[in-house]
């Protein structure tokens, strides 16, 4: 115990980086498994399940849900700016963040687990009513739950070092989180029971998420710390919206966040490629697999490449070659596998080297699309910094909300984009995991959703990425800057109360 304890209470950064390093391992798991209870959440949420799971097993038509997820989405996405304005105004002795991890996941928890209840015997209307109750209580929740999260990493260390460790270790935890309920449903779809039984098994992701949601948040809120100065006044929700707008960085991010909903759109639409286009629900799960190292190893590798390349590691230079290497791999799974893909007969499966193909490709693009995603959380951080740097204040809620903005609407808009494709190409519904015969328009539909469309978003990703303004050398500079601009103020502080100790 006594060798845990020490480790645990152990630096996460033991050699020198040119300043202070201050996160310990306990503290650094401790919000790993926050993010691990955020993973079993939207695992089990995802637009690839979900969508499958309402129209095909609840038998709402993909116009129906299509419309659910983006009017959902949307006001999903509008909230998010309003909780990050909540965050940047609420003042405790927990923090700002930390009276809100201690709440919303009980309820994320709850709303994660409802959809999934059996509805069989409800009318139509009912079931329709259900899937957007629970969808617009889970959006908010896990706002509630997100939004805090995220902006923790932000206050929880000034280091740029430690915050892209922090992110990598936390990615690998809530990717291993996220496997243990996101693996039920392809496993169970392996098994020929649940092939006509399907919803039993979305209902026991969703009470093994239940539990886990629970169980992993509480470490999150009792052994992490804000470490961030920030002004004993609130700011009005005006000021916070002022500090949003000077953010120029913040929003080349924003608009790149935007063009990756076409990204997007080949998760939504996973299970339907497995089933209905490769021919066989087991290919799901082997989707999954070669999906599943991606964030382990982004979250080992990209920390790693960080701190070896100290002053010289370009973020975003390293994000461009990333979404370029993305591209190329989709382009890849189309040229090599577009024709026996579309010459497939009902029922029929492809060749074991097209099957390799598919599996190949679509696990190298999640490999730059999981080191993508890591710099960008570095980035973000970045752009809260540079806000502090040019006006003197700190809001990380409301910088993280933009982002978070447009992730659910990613989320959401894409699932709309992507159904609303297989609606227009006239994709045939079925309430099994068994294929049934598509028309070639449908089945070109699958497939540019897993090739040609991503595609074309990380290379429109590229365009607002060129306009981000923020070198390593500058963030150094601006965090030197901060950094002494807190220690005067702090000194001032100290002298205030010396002074009045005197009188």
């Amino acid at each position: 115990m006594g060798k845990i304890k020490s480790f645990l209470n152990s630096k996460i950064i033991k050699t020198d980086v040119g300043h202070e390093t201050v996160l310990t391992w306990r503290e650094t798991l401790s919000y790993g498994l926050g993010r691990g209870a955020q993973g079993m959440s939207t695992s089990t949420m995802s637009s690839g399940a979900i969508n499958y799971f309402l129209t095909n097993l609840m038998s709402i038509s993909p116009g129906t849900v299509a419309n659910i997820r983006l009017w959902t989405g949307l006001w999903d996405a509008i909230n998010d700016p309003i909780m990050g304005i909540l965050v940047d105004k609420t003042r405790t002795k927990d923090g700002k963040m930390r009276p809100y991890i201690k709440i919303a996941p009980f309820i994320c928890a709850f709303f994660t687990s409802m959809l999934f209840f059996n509805q069989s015997s409800f009318p139509p209307w009912l079931r329709l009513a259900f899937a957007i109750v629970a969808l617009v209580g889970w959006d908010m929740s896990y706002t509630a739950f997100d939004i805090p999260m995220g902006a923790l990493a932000f206050s929880i260390t000034p280091s740029g070092v430690e915050r892209t460790k922090l992110f990598g270790i936390s990615g690998i935890m809530r990717a291993v989180s996220a496997a243990i309920t996101g693996a039920i449903v392809p496993i169970a779809l392996t098994i020929p029971y649940f092939k006509t039984q399907t919803g039993r098994a979305y209902t026991a992701a969703a009470i093994v998420a239940f539990f886990g949601i629970i169980l992993f948040s509480r470490p999150a809120y009792h052994n992490t710390r804000e470490r961030a100065d920030h002004s004993e006044d609130s700011p009005t929700a005006m000021q916070c919206v002022r500090l949003l707008l000077i953010n120029r960085p913040l929003f080349m991010l924003f608009l790149a966040n935007m063009a990756f909903l076409l990204v997007t759109a080949q998760s939504a639409t996973q299970m339907y490629f497995a089933i209905d286009l490769v021919g066989d629900s087991k290919f799901y799960l082997v989707l999954q697999i070669a999906l599943a190292p991606a964030p382990i190893l982004a979250g080992l590798i990209v920390p790693w490449v960080v701190q070896k390349l100290g002053s010289k590691a370009d973020f975003k230079k390293l994000y461009i070659y990333s979404c370029l290497l993305a591209a190329s791999m989709h382009l890849l799974l189309f040229l090599t596998c577009a024709k026996p893909l579309m010459n497939l007969e009902t029922g029929q499966t492809p060749s074991l080297l097209v099957i390799i193909l598919c599996m190949a490709f679509t696990g190298f693009a999640a490999f730059p699309l999981e080191f993508k995603n890591l710099l960008g959380k570095e980035m973000e951080a970045e752009t809260v910094d540079y806000v502090e740097w040019k006006s003197g204040e700190r809001v990380e809620g409301i910088m993280l909300s933009l982002m978070s903005f447009t992730g659910k609407l990613t989320n959401s808009v894409s699932s709309a984009i992507a159904l609303a494709i297989l609606g227009f190409a006239a994709y045939v519904t079925h309430e099994d995991a068994i294929p049934v015969a598509q028309t070639p328009r449908a089945k070109f539909a699958l497939l540019s959703l897993q090739t040609l469309v991503p595609l074309l978003g990380y290379l429109l990703m590229l365009i607002p990425i060129f306009f981000y303004n923020i070198s390593r050398k500058d963030h150094d500079k601006m965090m030197e800057e901060i950094l002494k601009r807190r220690a005067l103020k702090q000194e001032a502080l100290e002298d205030q109360g010396n002074n009045h100790e005197s009188l």
